[in-house]
């Protein structure tokens, strides 16, 4: 029983982890536009000097070179947590084959972002950086192709692991709702009892 539980918060970490580092992407570059409009003093003679174009293009640049080694870590995370969970999964439990094979399927997945489609898309973005947004650009092209890759088998990822949530939470409902534990004391100077 307590494996499942691990189970459960191995798999919370990671679809919990997942959506936090989509939010943080989607923010970084927000934050870019609210710095822009609302500087500081000293900073708004800097991108006086810099001109808004030039500094905002320099701060994407900066958001996106920390948004690069956040997801960069958070792939290496993924697979930490998702081994975890699968050899929880196989050791630990009694799950089915089914829920093996989704926390399988989820660490696929994970892998393909992490080793195939995340370098793609750090090598792409560093192409793309300094190149301004009204010019033709087929490796602006290719980054939006693999970056949308990356989010559709995330989507997928997450599917999966709210279908595999479901099962190991009402898998613990079945076996808590049929659970009834009982104590027995057989000893010779003691009568028999059940608890």
């Amino acid at each position: 029983m307590h494996f499942r539980r691990l189970a459960c918060f191995l798999l919370g970490a990671w679809l919990a982890g997942s959506l936090f580092m989509a939010l943080v992407a989607i923010e970084n570059f927000r934050s870019v536009d609210r710095l822009l409009d609302r500087p500081a003093p000293a900073a708004a003679r800097q991108f006086e000097a810099l001109g808004h174009d030039a500094a905002r293009t320099l701060l994407r640049y900066q958001v996106s070179e920390q948004n690069r080694w956040y997801f960069q870590a958070w792939g290496a995370g993924q697979l930490f947590l998702g081994l975890g969970l699968l050899l929880v999964l196989v050791f630990g439990s009694t799950e089915t084959l089914f829920s093996l094979v989704l926390a399988g399927l989820m660490l696929v997945v994970a892998g393909v972002q992490h080793f195939a489609l995340t370098p793609e898309i750090v090598a792409l973005g560093r192409v793309i950086d300094f190149v301004p947004l009204t010019a033709v650009s087929a490796d602006r092209g290719r980054f939006w192709t693999m970056h949308s890759l990356y989010s559709g088998a995330e989507v997928l990822k997450w599917l999966i692991g709210f279908v595999l949530a479901g099962k190991l939470v009402i898998g613990t409902r079945k076996l808590s709702r049929g659970f009834r534990q009982v104590d027995t004391v057989n000893k010779s100077d003691h009568r028999h009892v059940d608890g």
